[in-house]
């Protein structure tokens, strides 16, 4: 089976790619490597834009995963009209090309940020979504634009994963568990802004392992799926953290805890991507801290902006601009 993966270079895909060539999927990825290119070389490498993909392009594929965007609140934040065209438009433009080119199956990368804030309940797939936040509402909107062009012979399945944490060759340091181990060995401290509010964590082997189990499951399977290694509060992460920090590295960290205010609280049942995906979670978040510290010696330089989104996005919108800028004074 041929497969083209939109977004293939980021965090998530240099972890998934890996895994689907050794499992003998030929795999292209299509990318603008904002983040580098930390792919194996037998990954078919195409550097274009999503809206410049044409039906042509993807006649020769059985499936293409949808793993591009901007990836969390701070870049959607900075930039919502991106957000906008990278997290709604894009997604639904490409799953509109993959149908007529008659791919079998359209995978979307959407994310749990869709439920916005819930009161202590644990919500499936059929509960109300509610985000307010630029982030969480480029994501369902997305969703519901791919969602709405499946039929029996174009089968789509939307991920709605948890926070994503643990290590990968294009690595990222402003996730929850990344974020806390680093000020955890940097800093010997950890801060939680909000120990009572609830969040779906995904370690990333769990979550290549969703992303395999939905590109093998039946063509007759399609639907919305959330996607988490676990629920916990963020006083839960963040003692957790701590902990094995502690028993792996042999140092004492301390907890910074703070009550701030967080509209983004949500938990979520697992149960259908269970029975359907056959999806089993094997991650915990001291199994996704000993990752990080097996890999520690590969992301050392705790400052790399290209470990985190916001600053790779801020440093290219600098970029852009100061070429405006002088294409305008030539």
């Amino acid at each position: 089976m041929k497969i083209l993966i939109a977004g293939g270079a980021g965090y998530l895909g240099s972890v998934l790619v890996p895994r689907l060539l050794d499992r003998g999927y030929e795999v292209d990825v299509v990318d603008l490597f904002w983040f580098g290119n930390h792919l194996p070389h037998q990954a078919g490498i195409i550097r274009k834009d999503i809206f410049d993909i044409s039906v042509d392009d993807l006649r020769c594929y059985q499936q293409v995963v949808f793993l591009a965007g901007l990836s969390n609140d701070p870049m959607a934040e900075y930039s919502p009209s991106q957000n906008f065209i990278f997290n709604a438009a894009a997604p639904a433009y490409l799953a509109y090309v993959a149908k007529n080119a008659q791919v079998k199956r359209y995978v979307y990368a959407s994310s749990c940020s869709v439920y916005g804030y819930t009161d202590n309940e644990l919500f499936d797939e059929n509960r109300p979504v509610s985000s307010s936040y630029p982030y969480g509402i480029s994501k369902l909107q997305g969703e519901q634009a791919v969602m709405n062009l499946l039929d029996d012979n174009f089968s789509v399945i939307s991920l709605r994963k948890g926070t994503v944490s643990g290590y990968s060759p294009r690595m990222r340091l402003d996730l929850i568990i990344n974020t806390m181990f680093k000020n955890g060995v940097r800093n010997r401290e950890i801060t939680v802004n909000n120990p009572s509010i609830w969040r779906p964590i995904l370690s990333i082997e769990d979550a290549a392992n969703a992303y395999i189990r939905a590109i093998e499951a039946s063509d007759r399977i399609s639907g919305i799926f959330n996607i988490a290694s676990g629920n916990y509060t963020v006083g839960e992460v963040g003692d957790l953290v701590k902990m094995a920090i502690e028993e792996e590295l042999g140092f004492s960290v301390r907890l910074n805890i703070h009550h701030k205010k967080d509209f983004r609280n949500y938990k979520v049942s697992i149960e259908k991507a269970e029975n359907t995906l056959s999806f089993h979670p094997n991650h915990s978040v001291k199994r996704i801290v000993k990752n990080l510290i097996e890999n520690m010696d590969k992301f050392q330089d705790w400052d790399n902006p290209q470990y985190y989104n916001i600053d790779t996005l801020k440093l290219l919108s600098s970029r852009s601009r100061e070429l405006r800028d002088l294409v305008a004074v030539a």
